[in-house]
Formats: structure tokens, sequence, C-alpha cells
């Protein structure tokens, strides 16, 4: 079996051995790396967010059966709308991408899909996630047709804002407040602190990540809280740490319930985050990318402890 290295259509920065490029159909290849299914950490950082309003949402009320296809529906909405969020960047960005290292091999900029196909692939994406988001209460379908604002206006912040990952955040932890509102069939201040507490927690991450691009970023003129703290982002990212931790405290606090179980997994989530501050140097692209990815685990851990929160 080829490794990626040895397999010249695969994208640079993929995980080595992910199953897109060691098992997928060479035909679905070009078409999965355009989703990021090569790279699935996006589609979980998509995904907590949602896990944790199911689990605020049962802490404020009590758990349901409804909560089960909540949960799968956020699952299968997070694969589709991920991949569709990444399409409509590489369609945005296929001029940027092809003078950066780490994205030149990406489908569009390597010609392996041509933009009226991936423009195709986008309105496929989107229809399954429409269908998906039509299962759920009416309050989450309006949530979920608000959030395509968010996503249509990221690609192009790093173009005009040094803060082009609050832009992500915004959109990416959306699903706090839409699954929270599948469960309740209503917003209460909960899951928006909740939403904010995870916009903090996006700077902190994708700050990390982006510091892999600051030299091309520079070269081509794109923006980025990575280039704009500099050798700062350690202390910087330390705050956005904090920040994230209080306003998830506050969000825990708001549900009123006894939350012995939630305040365990926000001490797990902490740690975490700790952990990766002790081990962040700025200018180590591969150690950036693997602190990264670790926030999986991190919201993991919180997510699950939301849950055992609202099941006790």
């Amino acid at each position: 079996m080829q490794s990626r290295t040895e397999r010249p259509d695969a994208v640079v920065d993929a995980p080595k051995g992910n199953w897109v490029d060691s098992a997928a159909p060479a035909a679905w290849r070009p078409w999965l790396r355009l989703s990021r299914a090569d790279r699935p950490i996006g589609t979980w950082l998509l995904l907590l967010p949602c896990w944790w309003g199911i689990g605020l949402a049962m802490m404020a009320d009590a758990p349901r059966w409804v909560d089960l296809w909540i949960a799968v529906a956020c699952t299968v909405g997070a694969l589709v709308m991920r991949g569709a969020g990444c399409t409509w960047n590489d369609i945005t960005d296929r001029d940027i991408d092809d003078k950066v290292a780490r994205t030149r091999s990406r489908p569009l900029p390597s010609g392996q899909v041509t933009l009226r196909g991936a423009y195709l692939w986008l309105m496929a994406q989107c229809l399954v996630g429409l269908v998906i988001l039509l299962t759920l209460d009416p309050a989450a379908i309006w949530m979920g047709v608000a959030s395509l604002v968010l996503v249509a206006i990221y690609p192009f912040a790093k173009r005009f804002t040094w803060w082009p990952q609050v832009f992500l955040g915004l959109a990416f932890n959306w699903g706090v407040m839409l699954a929270y509102a599948a469960h309740m069939g209503r917003l209460d201040a909960a899951p928006v602190v909740a939403w904010v507490a995870g916009i903090a927690w996006t700077i902190f991450y994708d700050t990390i990540y982006a510091h892999q691009d600051v030299e091309d970023d520079a070269l081509i003129g794109v923006k980025s809280t990575a280039r704009l703290f500099g050798q700062n982002s350690p202390r910087i990212l330390a705050g956005f740490a904090v920040l994230t931790v209080g306003l998830l405290a506050v969000a825990i606090l708001l549900v009123g319930r006894d939350q012995l179980m939630a305040w365990l997994g926000l001490a797990g989530f902490a740690g975490h985050l700790a952990w990766q501050l002790r081990n962040f140097q700025p200018d180590q692209g591969d150690a950036c990318l693997r602190l990264f990815r670790s926030n999986r685990d991190a919201g993991l851990i919180l997510a699950l402890f939301l849950a055992l929160a609202g099941l006790v």
C-alpha cells in the first residue's frame, strides 16, 4: 500500500496514512480532499460545540430520546457542512493557495478538480446538510439558515482583518446554540455564553495552527492572529485560554443544575489547554500542527462530562 509521501496527488499536510489516501476509491479522492475528509480535525472542531449544546440543554431541562437523533444529525451535518465550508474556502482561495507551499497541492490549485466541479460538489453537500437540518426543531432550522452568512464571509476575512480567527469562531461554534435550540425549541443565555467561549477557544487553537504559515502569509499579504501576535502568541493565547474557561464556567452556572460532572469536565478541558501552552513553540510548524489537532481531545473531554452532567 502506498504511503502519503509516495502518492503524488496527496495533499502535503494531510496526516500520513489517512483513509482517503490509503483506502478511498481513486475517483473519489479529489472530492474527499476538497472536503478535507483526509483531515478530520476540522469536522471534530465543528461538531464538538454541537455536543456541548446538547449537554447544556440536558442540564437545563432533562435528557430526551430526541437528543440521540440531535447528536446523530449534528454529526452528519458537521461532516457535510464542514466539507461544504472547505469547498467554498478553496473556491475563494484558489489563487492564494497556489502561492503557498502547504496548500498548492489542494485539489483546485493542483488541477485535480475543476472550478465548475467544485461548485457542483459544494451544492451537493449543502443539499445533504439541508435535508438533515429540516429534521430538527424550527428554532434550530432558523439557526442553521442564519449560520450560512458566517460561512460565506469567513474565507474573505483574512483579506480585510488581522482577526480572521474571530470569523472562523463565529461560524464553527454556532452549533452550540443550534443544538441547544433543537432540544429546547428556544435559545437561552447559557448557549450564547458558550458560543462566545467557543470563539475564544477558536482564536486559541487556530492561532496555533496559523503559525505554520506566517512566512508565506507575510509574502502574499494574508492576515492572521499568528502574524499579529508574533512571538507574543504564548502570552496572548494564555489570556484567551483563561477567557474560554471563564465563559464556559458562566455557561455551566446559567443552566442552574447540580454541576459536579460539568465542573470535572471543565477542569479537564482547562488542563488540556494549559498543557498545550506549555508545549507551544510558535516557530515549530510540525509541533503547532500536532497541538492544533489535539484540541479534539480537549473538546471531547468537556462534551463527555457535560453529557454525563445532563444524565445524572
